[in-house]
């Protein structure tokens, strides 16, 4: 086991990483703040994507750390307090919530009123998509999972001073609890926030197409930020080109398995034929947005398939960094894909606005913020962890 006092542990990072995260989450609270002033309906719209990104690294990170318990995973056990850094968004998110709850009517038809009463399909759904309903379920979801967050938490630091190893055990339990959870919560929040855009329309298989790409986008992060801390003499000398190789196969494996979903979803809705099914993909096939459908599929799958392919590339840390990266700004662009149609299927014509560039800056400032506060107040790696030196021993 390690302790406390080994050299290679740093217990802060540069002053300017900070300095650029403060600098980015100011520039996104001032001026998403002046766009929800001048116009709450285009700021609302901006900010879904920017917060829909970080429900995605938050509780991605969370599903990462609970799956390394579940799986009794050894390799991964050095990055973990990377993840738990990740995941401390997820209190957080209770209050970045309530710009998008209180710009309800500039997102989702079915708060409506008239609209609704003259809409059958709309009707039919109202039990579920009511705006009493809608803002308990968030709330609900969101405690649920700092609740986890909480519990998964507090065992992990817990045992960096006690080294009680029962802690690890009673992690493991509560992964077995989390998974159907997180299942659950994460389908409704696919749901609620992402298809409910579009009230008349239904995927059965939406909640895996979110969940592939938080998962995806969290591993990514992970990926970036060990390799980058590895390589400034942030975490232990062992951790070497299997580690990396670990993680870019992940990285390979969720790249596939998006594709899957997303083509199954497309091709049973094509094979069907049916029209209220089918004007979902119309309104990201016109119009122009055709271009943003293409890019998706060429930035979500096609380049970090082809860049992830080779077992050399999924040990070159330069290369899984650019596509670390990659993978982030392509979730982005499959979130903005999934979002903005939604707002102009009905001959609007679509304008770009500087208001798309403040908040992911925004969302960027505040992942480097959280992440920086947590590596000075605790370890980067979980020191007295039992699985900690199998880990670092880990060879292909």
């Amino acid at each position: 086991m390690l302790n406390n006092d080994s050299g290679y542990i740093k217990k802060e990072l540069p002053a300017k990483v900070g300095t650029i995260g403060l600098v980015f989450l100011a520039a996104g609270i001032v001026f998403g703040t002046l766009g929800f002033i001048t116009d709450p309906q285009r700021a609302a719209m901006s900010y879904l994507p920017a917060f829909m990104f970080l429900v995605s690294i938050g509780i991605g990170s969370l599903f990462l750390v609970a799956i390394e318990y579940l799986a009794g995973a050894d390799w991964s056990v050095p990055f973990r307090r990377i993840a738990e850094f990740l995941s401390s968004l997820l209190p957080l998110l209770i209050i970045l919530v309530i710009p998008l709850l209180l710009n309800m009517k500039n997102l989702f038809s079915w708060t409506h009123i008239e609209l609704v009463s003259n809409d059958p399909i709309l009707q039919g759904k109202a039990p579920f998509l009511n705006s009493v309903f809608f803002i308990t379920r968030v709330f609900v979801i969101l405690l649920i999972w700092t609740a986890f967050y909480l519990k998964f938490i507090m065992n992990s630091r817990k045992q960096d001073v006690t080294g009680d190893q029962a802690l690890t055990k009673n992690s493991i339990v509560f992964s077995g609890i989390f998974m159907p959870v997180f299942a659950f919560t994460i389908t409704l929040t696919a749901v609620d926030w992402l298809m409910s855009l579009e009230p008349r329309w239904f995927s059965t298989i939406f909640g895996v197409y979110f969940f592939s790409g938080a998962v995806w986008s969290s591993l990514a992060a992970v990926t970036f930020i060990a390799i980058k801390l590895k390589e400034n003499g942030y975490l232990h000398p062992k951790v070497n080109s299997d580690h990396y190789y670990s993680l870019g196969t992940l990285l390979f494996a969720f790249t596939v398995f998006w594709a899957y979903i997303a083509f199954c979803q497309y091709m049973l809705i094509w094979y069907a034929d049916l029209p209220e099914e089918t004007f979902w993909f119309m309104h990201r096939w016109t119009g122009g947005w055709s271009f943003l459908s293409l890019a998706v599929i060429v930035t979500h799958f096609i380049v970090p398939f082809g860049a992830l392919l080779s077992f050399p590339s999924k040990t070159n840390p330069a290369r899984l960094k650019f596509i670390a990266i990659w993978i982030l700004v392509a979730h982005y662009i499959d979130l903005y894909w999934l979002i903005m149609p939604s707002f102009y299927g009905e001959g609007r014509v679509y304008t770009f606005s500087w208001l798309d560039i403040v908040f992911p800056i925004g969302a960027a400032g505040l992942i480097i913020v959280v992440f920086n506060r947590g590596v000075k107040l605790h370890n980067l790696i979980p020191l007295r962890d039992p699985k900690l030196q199998k880990g670092l021993d880990f060879r292909l």
